[in-house]
């Protein structure tokens, strides 16, 4: 009896059922992003859920400081199981870029972003955009009393109406920002003069409530710290005051994002960037973050002063860098 016919269907049924045993796996075990969250925590998760429930891939976080994140990259090279990585401040990209250890960023959608908050080679684009402000209580600090620049709130009349959070990445970018416009030698009396006139806080969240209570009559810090507290408490006594002008005050920075190099879903990974400066990303980002968006169609919380009012000095992220110059000058002067 001829059995080759049999054979051959018997093949093409073991073929078919390792097939669909393949796919079925497939299904049961789809890709799973791990996004290595630098940004505020509630922004990470909201972000990672829209972008699920848009297109079914998983999303699994770590969270983390931006630095601390970038170096654990660093360390982990190519055996890293980042696919994305997300901060608050850009000088953690720009190092990892530095490196080669990001990837480039599909052109298409750096091509969405604005210039100047993207990186030079493309590899990394700006998520949102932070303003530098002085958050003031009115009972403390009176309107005619506003400096002009933030190189005006060293001195001894601010004795004790002062704040800042020298441990900030967000200080940091100011005070290189300061160097940039001002020189070394007058961003360093701004830095005696704040430390021996100003009181330093661990964080922006304590400074900003600080001056909310009546603790202390002003404070150096971003314009969404102000909304955040707004926001959960309604009224607020405290108002925000912004610099013009270009000073250093006003300081416009970057919350971004990149791929990693080492990631094992770049094409996803990637689909994940092009999501958060979507429209419907964008919206999932500012849910949780009073920031403004890079997206022109998505308007920013309208407690925030429309982003095309504000006179920031003209400096890219690539331009203040890694702000070494301005951690030496802190060091030296007992900041940081």
């Amino acid at each position: 009896m001829n059995t080759r016919p049999l054979n051959v269907v018997a093949r093409l049924a073991a073929a078919t059922l390792v097939g669909t045993l393949l796919a079925g796996h497939a299904m049961a075990d789809p890709v799973t992003l791990t996004l290595y969250n630098g940004q505020h925590e509630a922004t990470g998760v909201a972000v990672a859920k829209a972008f699920e429930e848009k297109t079914g891939i998983k999303v699994q976080i770590r969270k983390g400081g931006g630095g601390q994140l970038a170096n654990q990259i660093t360390v982990e090279g190519e055996r890293s199981p980042a696919d994305i990585i997300y901060t608050e401040e850009a000088p953690p990209l720009i190092k990892l870029a530095q490196d080669g250890l990001l990837a480039k960023v599909d052109d298409a959608t750096l091509a969405q972003v604005d210039p100047r908050y993207v990186d030079d080679n493309g590899y990394w684009l700006g998520i949102t955009l932070r303003a530098r402000v002085m958050a003031y209580n009115p009972d403390l600090v009176s309107e005619e009393d506003l400096p002009e620049s933030a190189r005006d709130v060293a001195g001894p009349e601010w004795q004790g109406k002062i704040a800042f959070v020298p441990s900030s990445g967000e200080f940091l970018g100011h005070t290189a920002a300061m160097i940039k416009l001002d020189g070394r030698e007058a961003t360093e009396e701004w830095l005696i003069g704040l430390k021996a006139f100003g009181g330093t806080y661990m964080n922006n969240v304590t400074a900003m409530k600080a001056v909310e209570n009546g603790e202390v009559g002003a404070a150096l810090v971003n314009s969404y710290y102000w909304a955040a507290l707004h926001k959960e408490k309604g009224q607020l006594k405290s108002k925000l005051h912004y610099f013009s002008n270009g000073d250093a005050g006003g300081l416009v920075s970057v919350s971004g994002a990149a791929v990693v190099k080492a990631s094992k879903h770049p094409k996803e990974a990637q689909q994940f960037l092009a999501f958060m400066i979507s429209e419907e990303g964008q919206k999932a980002v500012l849910s949780k973050s009073a920031e403004y968006p890079v997206n022109p169609n998505v308007a920013a919380d309208p407690l925030l002063k429309p982003f095309d009012e504000l006179q920031p000095p003209q400096l890219t992220p690539a331009q203040i860098g890694l702000a070494e110059d301005a951690l030496e000058l802190e060091r030296e002067v007992g900041l940081n």
